[in-house]
């Protein structure tokens, strides 16, 4: 099924199938994240998320649909894989994750993170413990309240900026004194000012795609 994805990558598909990706979060970012990495091969994929899917969530995420409201992102992720990709494994977690059950994500060794949540404090820790082990890692910075997917860029966390979420996690890598680059998703698109975060089908998509193609080139870059 990869012949496509050979033509431009050769035997490092062979690569891919040898290779750990942890996906934290399944929604409008990481359905589509999710998505881009068992279409292109990933041997493991480690899903952790907590939510079930809501109506609310029909307009953006790519997992949800009408027949499966109220069902786990998790166990819904697994059914699409047993539909595009038999051979890929999927490791379900069902967790929130906070400072307390952190190890859930390190104990899997994954080869690398992406990072499609929105909650701040678990975006921190997750980066500084990364950090410190040595783990690769890509996180998704603010997507709702935007327009324009067409703004959306991978950067060092340092260079961003009017992003809420960005500069919440500058200051936090300032503190915590974390050194080297953290190679982020991120948009210079001001956020439409809303009394509730409003979201659509494109922006959020085009982040998990975005951070899924630094995945697999980071990846197949190993082996060059």
């Amino acid at each position: 099924m990869f012949d496509r994805l050979e033509l431009i990558i050769g035997d490092k598909t062979k690569l891919l199938k040898e290779k750990t990706v942890l996906l934290l979060g399944l929604g409008g970012v990481g359905g589509h994240a999710f998505e881009a990495l068992l279409r292109s091969g990933i041997g493991t994929i480690i899903v952790i998320d907590n939510d079930k899917i809501d109506i609310t969530n029909l307009n953006r995420q790519l997992l949800t649909n009408q027949n499966n409201i109220g069902k786990y992102k998790v166990d819904e992720a697994e059914n699409r894989k047993s539909i595009i990709n038999k051979e890929c494994k999927i490791i379900k977690i069902k967790e929130f994750i906070t400072e307390d059950n952190i190890d859930l994500i390190f104990n899997q060794k994954p080869d690398f993170i992406i990072d499609a949540i929105d909650t701040i404090k678990t975006k921190k820790i997750i980066i500084k413990k990364a950090k410190q082990q040595n783990i690769k890692l890509i996180s998704v910075m603010g997507t709702g309240n935007k327009m324009h997917p067409e703004k959306l860029t991978i950067t060092d966390i340092k260079n961003t900026s009017y992003d809420p979420i960005a500069k919440e996690i500058r200051k936090y890598i300032n503190k915590e004194k974390i050194k080297g680059k953290i190679p982020v998703v991120f948009s210079d698109e001001k956020p439409i000012k809303t009394e509730k975060i409003g979201s659509n089908a494109f922006v959020p998509a085009a982040a998990g795609l975005i951070a899924t193609s630094y995945v697999i080139n980071e990846l197949i870059k190993e082996e060059q």
